[in-house]
């Protein structure tokens, strides 16, 4: 083939499970397992033919609709580009671009936007407002971030460690930090796909028990400490997040004093000579991961960022071919 030449659409079809006959994506344990390592595989075959020039147009004539009420960098632009890739169309939708900003409900702007588009992104702050869009659209939705969920960064988190581990059954996570949206998903992530995790963070600062509950059902809730050199004994990949995130900026200092002790640094790493070291991105460096450890050989994190694209483009295919 030619750098010009397209491969050919997929043919993978995935059954619905709700009424209306519309399948979403609002946190990653709405995947089954096999859906899961289907959207997956979907994603490493998007990387390699991206990476060898051919084209995947399986989404030609196709729109998706970008809602932000939170600024981004890698989910506007792996999802923008993703469709450009797959042949389709992005409209980006700031909140203050749209009536939404002037006070029209979401579920009024749901009602439309389905009208318009053929699935719709959304990064928002609360995932009740990413629920609404669910329950009063006719097409996909795709939970881009909410405050207690983020399913595509944890698809290409999966993504990252299996061209790292291939087998993900025997690999061993360990989670530092906050147990904040990100780290819910992973959480939700590792359990699907027979990861071992455990999670380190400071007390009254973990992962919601509603949440542990559901890694249980799924599979195995990870293992739960307090303390980070404990937690990151034996691990192969080491990942943590920003202490304070979006909407927490009042809180900075307590969070700060808070989370002492569990900064990713050279020093925690001699307890795991072996581990990669993830992400996601944007870091504040000094604070929860060093400047040293983010730009070592041992960091997958710029990775992890490319493969958000690849990751994207897999959920689009997923819920719209």
């Amino acid at each position: 083939m030619t750098g010009n030449e397209t491969v050919p659409a997929h043919s993978r079809h995935f059954a619905v499970t709700d009424g209306s006959g519309v399948r979403h994506l609002l946190d990653i344990d709405d995947l089954s397992r096999s859906e899961l390592f289907t959207v997956l595989d979907l994603a490493a075959d998007y990387k390699l033919a991206t990476k060898r020039g051919y084209g995947h147009e399986d989404l030609a004539g196709q729109t998706l609709g970008m809602l932000f009420q939170k600024p981004s960098t890698r989910t506007r632009v792996s999802f923008e580009t993703g469709m450009t890739h797959l042949g389709g169309h992005a409209i980006f939708l700031g909140a203050d671009d749209i009536q939404l900003g002037r006070g029209e409900p979401m579920k009024d702007t749901s009602r439309t936007l389905s009208r318009y588009v053929d699935a719709i992104m959304a990064r928002v702050f609360k995932h009740e407002n990413i629920e609404v869009l669910a329950e009063y659209t006719d097409v996909p939705i795709i939970n881009g971030l909410t405050d207690d969920a983020h399913p595509c960064q944890t698809l290409a988190d999966l993504l990252t460690i299996r061209e790292r581990f291939a087998d993900l059954d025997s690999v061993s996570a360990t989670w530092i930090g906050d147990g904040n949206n990100v780290a819910q998903s992973f959480v939700l992530g590792c359990a699907l796909a027979g990861i071992d995790l455990t999670v380190a963070t400071p007390p009254d600062h973990g992962i919601d028990e509603s949440v542990l509950e559901r890694a249980a059902k799924l599979g195995t809730a990870p293992t739960t400490t307090h303390d980070p050199v404990d937690a990151v004994s034996d691990a192969n990949v080491i990942y943590t997040d920003v202490w304070v995130s979006m909407g927490q900026e009042d809180e900075r200092e307590i969070r700060l004093r808070a989370f002492e002790g569990f900064q990713v640094n050279m020093e925690l790493l001699e307890h795991a000579p072996e581990a990669a070291v993830m992400h996601c991105l944007p870091a504040h460096r000094g604070e929860e991961i060093t400047d040293a450890v983010l730009e070592s050989e041992r960091s997958i994190v710029f990775d992890q960022a490319e493969n958000r694209l690849h990751a994207q483009k897999a959920v689009l295919s997923w819920l719209l071919e």
